[in-house]
């Protein structure tokens, strides 16, 4: 069983796979429409997001960032200039954004990019507060 907090769900990160998988084929391919691709889970007590982010040079195309419980992480890969019969492959910006947990240490994040894989560390606190009972007075 995690000790991590749970988080509440979200609708963004589905609704940007609903919105892939039902925009037609040549939509796909503009730049800006790209969501990146994530697993994340608990490994040893720590928060850890994996990022599906292959061809890109790490540092110059990746950006990640993060500021008031929001870790962002950008990518821009550029086509090459080839003769192609038929390409599949996504280029453009890519972007996700993802809410971290309660208790993440912003100042302890490590970021690693790894054969086409960008796994992002976040130690989290797991000594989280209990909910506080507010007394209600009457007038």
């Amino acid at each position: 069983m995690s000790n991590l907090p749970a988080r509440k769900p979200t609708l963004l990160p589905d609704l940007s796979d609903w919105f892939e998988m039902l925009t037609p084929t040549p939509w796909r391919s503009m730049p800006g429409l790209h969501g990146i691709r994530i697993e994340e889970g608990e490994e040893d007590g720590k928060y850890v997001i994996k990022a599906e982010i292959p061809g890109i040079d790490p540092d110059k195309d990746l950006d990640v960032a993060v500021g008031d419980g929001l870790l962002s992480v950008r990518a821009e890969r550029t086509e090459r200039t080839t003769e192609k019969q038929r390409s599949e492959f996504r280029y453009g910006s890519f972007s996700r954004t993802v809410r971290l947990p309660r208790g993440a240490d912003e100042s302890k994040i490590t970021a690693n990019y790894t054969d086409g894989i960008l796994t992002i560390t976040i130690p989290v606190d797991d000594a989280t507060k209990p909910a506080q009972k507010i007394p209600v007075t009457r007038e």
